[in-house]
């Protein structure tokens, strides 16, 4: 996260444009306390930081723009700007430390043509490894036509999208707001398993021949459900294009999925591996939401054979994000 977009955040929680999002809900329910320390480890891309990842054992980290503070919320000019600075930030600490952290460049989707432009720069001028869509842009999902640009740039780069949760938007969040259901407990993997359906009924995958998704939280709960994603689209294959292969088949050879939250839950990230491969799971301590030395621990308890430990622990990270 960065100081500016927290501002802007701000700014925009107290606008008309922010009445119905959830945001002031979501933050509402969360405990001062832990609010607090949060926003203070985003913040910092350095000590503090390194010292979390010795303690728990982790050589490299992944760093991606935090969903907090949405900056797909902003108007475009805005957001773009945000965006750039960003990714100038995120490089100048991958080179201060350039054994620790590897890094995702932010976008601004609510212009296309901008957004491509800054990915190729970020990826080729600045080094970073793909991109991290903060999923919905004010209601509007990556399967539409006039997001393309983008999709197409990391199709032509040959990086990976991370697409990262969102609050649902304002026309879908209203059953999530009581109860603190608006984000980590439900409304998130919702509202990002719902995106990722949408780019794969789009025919995106057909369009594009090598762009990736990576999925946190177990891929947002969609391999537990292929096969009956499966028996649906062929029942209302009408209401989509004529894809070429079966959804599931798109999200197993497309889609990466994280461990994010879920290191807790042995027989779930088993079931993915069975599922979608050895290949298709990656670690994650989804620092700063988690503690890392827990998540670290509670990955180390999972039982998996060695080789497949290499692959979900570090080695699919390294192929997929270039380390």
């Amino acid at each position: 996260m960065l100081p500016e977009l927290i501002a802007a955040g701000q700014r925009y929680l107290a606008s008309p444009a922010a009445a119905g999002s959830g945001w002031k809900e979501s933050a509402a329910s969360l405990e001062d306390s832990e609010r607090g320390a949060v926003a203070e480890r985003t913040l910092d891309l350095g000590e503090q930081r390194l010292a979390a990842m010795d303690a728990a054992g982790i050589d490299v980290q992944v760093l991606l723009l935090s969903t907090v503070c949405n900056l797909q919320a902003l108007e475009a000019a805005e957001g773009t700007a945000l965006a750039r600075l960003a990714n100038d930030r995120l490089a100048e600490a991958i080179t201060a430390h350039p054994d620790r952290f590897v890094g995702l460049a932010s976008v601004a989707p609510q212009d296309p043509a901008a957004a491509a432009e800054e990915l190729a720069r970020a990826v080729g001028e600045l080094g970073l490894r793909g991109a991290v869509i903060n999923s919905h842009i004010a209601g509007a999902y990556l399967d539409e036509p006039r997001f393309w640009p983008l999709l197409e740039a990391a199709d032509a780069l040959g990086v990976p999208v991370y697409l990262h949760p969102n609050l649902l938007p304002a026309d879908a969040i209203r059953p999530y707001l009581d109860y603190g259901l608006t984000a980590a407990m439900w409304g998130y993997a919702a509202e990002a398993s719902v995106h990722a359906l949408r780019i794969i009924l789009s025919g995106a995958f057909d369009r594009f021949p090598r762009l990736t998704f990576v999925l946190g939280h177990l891929g947002e709960n969609i391999p537990f459900t292929l096969p009956r994603i499966d028996t649906h689209h062929l029942n209302t294959r009408k209401a989509a294009p004529n894809l070429s292969r079966l959804p599931s088949e798109y999200f197993k050879e497309r889609f990466l999925v994280t461990t994010s939250g879920l290191n807790h839950a042995p027989a779930s990230i088993q079931f993915c591996i069975d599922v979608l491969g050895p290949e298709r799971v990656l670690f994650a301590a989804d620092y700063p939401f988690e503690e890392p030395v827990i998540e670290a621990e509670r990955f180390a308890a999972v039982g998996l054979a060695d080789d497949v430990r290499e692959l979900v622990a570090h080695a699919n990270a390294e192929r997929v994000f270039g380390i």
